[in-house]
């Protein structure tokens, strides 16, 4: 429950602290003296948005804080899955600074806007006179049937599980028309991918045909020149190899008698052998080179495939013809690849979809079992109200396919009146009738969803005198089990609370603030006199008031 709600710098509102009661608690004042503000204050710690323009002073930052006794375990769940310290007196707080940046906190903790409001939801529930228009949501219609169906944990799964479905069918969706475009050049690309593989490219290929070519290309220039060379160098009496034979016999006459020429003849002879080697290997070559005009043409083909293939792809080299085969392979294996993942996402959908309906089609059992309890219930409530033939009726409906709450969705039918066909609730139901029915809903699901605070805030619209005696009964006895503030206009509904509190404006140095104060017993006779007849109550007013007390 909220024990003090603290608000510095908001609106009208300077500083301003007040300390709540189990119970129910009332909170009444003038119309414009703040009592909307106030409650606009405690909407920023349950993660509403904010605007800096609402500060009291232009030049400070707005503080709200909240100090709350958590006693229920799905709270303390939250706190543990985001690494929260729990404790029983926990305190929310937000601060908004004169740029308008927000910060939060839950316990001193940093938190982002998101979980603050996560938390606030479990804490508090908020129910103005304007969210009567909440009844026609179908939705909302549906969450009455949950909340006595008992079927959170199912409900929970059925939502995760649908979420999933969507993300699954979504992720399938972009897949197959993925694959779909990937499929047009699919052949096209196992067309050059063949090509290339069949051609079973070889790294430095291209280079050595290219230096065969040439050979093959002057084998009779070749053939004739190293004839020539070999000649001159060996074959002639006068061939290289002939005139060093005989100078190196002058020198070996002479070697012994200096180093020099030692020297100098050992490096002939040196030369000799080499020049030799030289000889003998141009021999070899000349006997290897052939004119061959088979392989010619051989290799004359295998490279104009080889040229082919880069022009085609508009390449220099073979090395990066082999580049775009590997890539042209890898996407075709993720081609492959994604056709798997799609026939394997189809099968989770298929699955899932399965769970899904099972888990739905449990969901509609429980909900069917819970209609008549929930009509029962509110008529009951309706009847303590003042309306004794009030009828309210659950039209469950199937839907054709898996909807965010399962297969059901559901039309509320309502009547005030004997003799009359329940009707859709937006076309039939008066402001008066409207409020007390959403008040019958409001406590109904409180009582079964355990909320520790509900505030009403100004709901007793259209009603007066008998009626609004028997709706402060309403709330008050709701009030037995969790804490109610009640934010009223109605005297009858005021004297019911246990706490009362009294929010009013003052003028200081010129400018106008919003205060609030717990009455004391003789301080509520006054204010809810006033309520029943306006300023400087009558003797008649103030009896009137404390009959209404007592």
């Amino acid at each position: 429950m909220l024990q003090k709600l603290s608000i510095r710098n908001y609106a009208l509102i300077d500083n301003l602290e007040i300390d709540l009661n189990r119970g129910l608690n009332i909170v009444t004042g003038e119309t414009g003296a703040g009592k909307s503000i106030i409650l606009g204050a405690l909407s920023l710690i349950l993660g509403q948005r904010a605007e800096s323009r609402y500060f009291f002073n232009q030049e400070k930052k707005c503080v709200i804080e909240g100090l709350f006794t958590l006693e229920d375990e799905n709270t303390r769940s939250i706190f543990e899955q985001n690494d929260l310290d729990f404790f029983k007196e926990t305190i929310l707080r937000r601060e908004i600074s004169i740029d308008g940046k927000s910060r939060s906190f839950v316990n001193d903790t940093p938190v982002n806007l998101n979980l603050l409001k996560t938390i606030g939801e479990q804490l508090i529930a908020i129910h103005s006179q304007h969210a009567t228009q909440e009844i026609n949501n179908p939705d909302f219609q549906l969450a009455i049937l949950d909340a006595l169906a008992d079927h959170q944990t199912l409900l929970d799964s059925y939502k995760t599980g649908f979420k999933q479905l969507k993300t699954d069918q979504t992720t399938l969706k972009t897949l197959v028309g993925k694959a779909e475009e990937d499929r047009k050049k699919q052949d096209y690309e196992q067309f050059l991918y063949d090509e290339l593989a069949s051609v079973k490219l070889k790294m430095h290929e291209q280079e050595e045909l290219e230096m065969e070519l040439e050979k093959l290309n002057h084998a009779e220039t070749i053939k004739r020149s190293i004839l020539i060379a070999s000649g001159l160098l060996n074959e002639n009496d006068s061939s290289v190899l002939n005139l060093l034979k005989e100078a190196s016999q002058q020198l070996s006459n002479v070697e012994k008698y200096d180093i020099e020429i030692n020297s100098l003849y050992e490096r002939l002879r040196s030369n000799i052998i080499e020049i030799k080697d030289i000889a003998n290997e141009l021999s070899i070559i000349e006997a290897n080179t052939i004119h061959d005009e088979n392989r010619l043409t051989v290799v004359q083909e295998r490279l104009d495939i080889l040229y082919g293939l880069q022009q085609k792809h508009r390449v220099n080299h073979i090395s990066e013809l082999l580049d775009i085969q590997q890539e042209l392979e890898s996407n075709l294996h993720q081609l492959q690849h994604s056709d798997e993942k799609v026939e394997q996402l189809k099968i989770s959908i298929e699955n899932q979809t399965g769970t899904l309906i099972g888990q739905a089609n449990e969901l509609h059992k429980n909900r069917l079992k819970a209609i008549q309890k929930v009509e029962k219930e509110i008529s009951e409530t309706l009847k303590n109200m003042v309306m004794p033939n009030a009828k309210l009726v659950f039209n469950l409906a199937s839907l054709n396919e898996l909807g965010k709450n399962g297969l059901d969705t559901v039309q509320l039918l309502f009547s005030a009146n004997a003799g009359h066909q329940p009707a859709p609730i937006a076309k039939i139901a008066s402001g008066g009738e409207l409020s007390r029915l959403m008040l019958a809903i409001k406590a109904l699901l409180a009582k079964h969803t355990a909320l520790p605070t509900l505030i009403f805030d100004e709901i007793d619209t259209g009603i007066s005198g008998e009626t609004a005696l028997k709706v402060g009964e309403v709330i008050a006895k709701l009030g037995e089990n969790m804490q109610i503030l009640a934010i009223t206009h109605l005297p009858q509904i005021a004297a019911k609370g246990q706490s009362h509190y009294f929010v009013h404006k003052d003028e200081r140095h010129n400018k106008t603030t919003t205060g609030i104060k717990k009455l004391l017993h003789e301080e509520r006779i006054v204010v809810i006199a006033e309520m029943l007849s306006g300023k400087n109550p009558g003797e008649s007013a103030l009896k009137n008031a404390k009959e209404l007390l007592d």
